[in-house]
């Protein structure tokens, strides 16, 4: 669990049914769509892009309970693992995917995130879990359907790949050249091993400028779920 006690927290959410897949990529083809003052983060050599759909959900500022229509909703994103000139380690989102268009408004004005409208759906049944996205301006979509995820949930222990791509309680946000530092507080995810993806398609990482990432992802990994605290984001230099 991360921690921070000279950064106040300012909300509270939870993320459940969590699915990371995740490609790797050489790290010029990654960098080359980075903001500058950002360099990627690799494993084993290479950069990892991962596609993370989830359920948002109880989404409130410390000081309001969450409220019906607006505190609840499905979120996809395309993210990296990057670093700045200070050291500072952390997310980058390339896009963040939601469909509930307060949120993607409020992400935007005041979290300098790029949160885009879509059409997002989770279903589950009896063989699996299906979600499906569809931006509302057309400009890219995805269908992930994983088996039923099997075998007792884990941690990940450091130093593996799946401390790397999934233990990340930091993130970076950009504007006009302006940075912020962000940071979540939450338990170790407890995760599975998914083998394969019975179905994936998706034309996130085209849109966001990387490759095409037409062969399976290398790794997925499906998580129940955490609790989740959330600090104000603070100012930095790159």
């Amino acid at each position: 669990m991360s921690s921070d006690s000279g950064n106040p927290v300012a909300g509270y959410q939870a993320w459940r049914d969590l699915l990371f897949a995740h490609w790797r990529l050489p790290a010029d083809s990654v960098q080359a769509v980075l903001p500058e003052g950002l360099t990627v983060e690799t494993f084993d050599g290479d950069a990892w892009v991962g596609l993370v759909p989830f359920s948002m959900e109880r989404i409130r500022p410390w000081w309001f309970p969450p409220v019906p229509g607006i505190s609840w909703f499905l979120e996809t994103n395309l993210r990296t693992y990057v670093k700045d000139k200070s050291g500072r380690t952390g997310v980058w989102f390339f896009s963040l995917d939601a469909d509930n268009r307060i949120a993607v408004w409020t992400a935007r004005t005041f979290w300098n995130l790029n949160y885009r409208n879509a059409v997002l759906s989770l279903q589950q049944s009896n063989t699996g879990l299906n979600y499906h996205g569809n931006r509302r301006d057309g400009s890219a979509e995805y269908s992930l359907v994983t088996p039923t995820p099997k075998g007792p949930l884990q941690t990940a222990a450091e130093g593996t790949l799946e401390f790397f791509l999934l233990e990340r309680y930091h993130l970076f946000a950009e504007q006009s050249g302006q940075f912020w530092y962000g940071q979540v507080h939450h338990a170790p995810y407890e995760f599975q091993p998914v083998e394969s993806l019975s179905r994936c398609s998706q034309t996130l990482t085209v849109a966001a400028g990387l490759p095409a990432c037409n062969e399976p992802p290398v790794h997925v990994a499906w998580s129940p779920g955490v609790d989740v605290s959330v600090s104000k984001l603070q100012k930095i230099r790159p």
